[in-house]
């Protein structure tokens, strides 16, 4: 066990070795080559998702299961400055029934990561700790900017996106990020403390808020993004995350979650308006009953939908694109590129 520690193989499920020491050094056949199967787990401050894929033999990869569970692991963050107890303890729950549920598809490798919410929480690396006792993995607390890169390379090359100037970004329930880019190359990277999370309950918007609230906090949020102000507007804007792929699956009326309907989808910013003022007339449970609205996002799509148009405002677009390939997918991409 120390062994494998030292190798960095806690994450491969002790049942086949062989297989998974083969796809590390790239060997065909049933550990690296075609029909090999690897999983990223992505552990962020609202939610944890999965993503487990096989990669063919001209280095595509073929989705066999993807899921995202709302655990609010950061619930508390922004006043307490550590992870509270409950949302530690179901968060690790959610972890093992993910990890489970690879190993037993046939991921021959799992890999997880964290982002902001274990960044920012003084306790995170106790959280850590736990998950590793828990469940035999060990999470990869990335940066921000690693996050918004790995971010950029799952839109970019899931979308097609032409040449000329980009702009990807990643909006969670504890961070923002952002990648700037021209012709496929990124140029800069940055995040930012701006999360759903955090402005949910800073400004109580999971209750019915007034119009005077909801310009407080476009003023906040538009404080926050004051870096983009001299950027100018991009070619292509890309979205991501939760909140933008719910506002996408509402604006569609899905009752049913269908990504390859959500990949690719423009959201305009008049769409984006409309539902903030339908959600900021209701409070979290009223909002439950908003066909494509995920329940679980329920307390936080309005904190989401005011980043998403304080960024269209920012950088001057009236829409934007929809990447439902996030963190996850950019993982596998990076770290088993073919």
């Amino acid at each position: 066990v120390a062994a494998l520690r030292r190798l960095g193989l806690e994450g491969v499920p002790n049942q086949a070795y062989p297989p998974a020491l083969k796809a590390l050094i790239g060997m065909t056949g049933e550990g690296g080559g075609a029909g090999t199967r690897y999983a990223a787990i992505d552990v962020g401050t609202n939610s944890v998702k999965l993503h487990l894929a096989e990669r063919d033999e001209a280095g595509r990869w073929t989705p066999v299961l993807d899921r995202v569970e709302v655990t609010r692991l950061g619930e508390g963050l922004r006043e307490h400055g550590e992870l509270g107890r409950s949302a530690q303890a179901r968060t690790i729950d959610v972890i093992r029934a993910l990890a489970d549920a690879a190993w037993g598809a046939g991921a021959v490798q799992t890999l997880m990561v964290g982002t902001a919410g274990l960044r920012f929480a003084r306790n995170g690396q106790a959280f850590v700790d736990a998950v590793r006792e828990a469940c035999g993995l060990s999470i990869e607390v990335i940066s921000g900017e690693e996050e918004a890169r790995l971010a950029y390379l799952a839109a970019a090359q899931s979308l097609g996106i032409p040449a000329g100037s980009l702009v990807v970004f990643d909006s969670g329930g504890g961070s923002t990020q952002l990648s700037i880019g021209r012709d496929g190359r990124v140029e800069d990277r940055f995040s930012l403390p701006l999360g759903a999370v955090r402005l949910t309950e800073q400004f109580g918007l999971a209750a019915a808020v007034s119009a005077e609230t909801i310009t407080a906090a476009l003023d906040a949020i538009a404080d926050e993004l004051g870096r983009l102000d001299a950027l100018g507007r991009p070619e292509t804007l890309v979205g991501m995350g939760g909140a933008v792929t719910n506002l996408a699956a509402v604006s569609l009326g899905m009752t049913e979650y269908e990504p390859d309907r959500i990949q690719g989808f423009e959201l305009t910013r008049a769409e984006v308006e409309g539902q903030i003022a339908r959600y900021a007339a209701l409070d979290s449970i009223g909002r439950c009953d908003i066909p494509g609205l995920q329940p679980g996002r329920a307390e936080v799509i309005l904190a989401g939908a005011l980043i998403v148009l304080s960024l269209l405002r920012k950088l001057q677009r009236d829409r934007l694109r929809v990447s439902d390939r996030g963190l996850r997918h950019g993982v596998l991409m990076d770290r088993f590129p073919g």
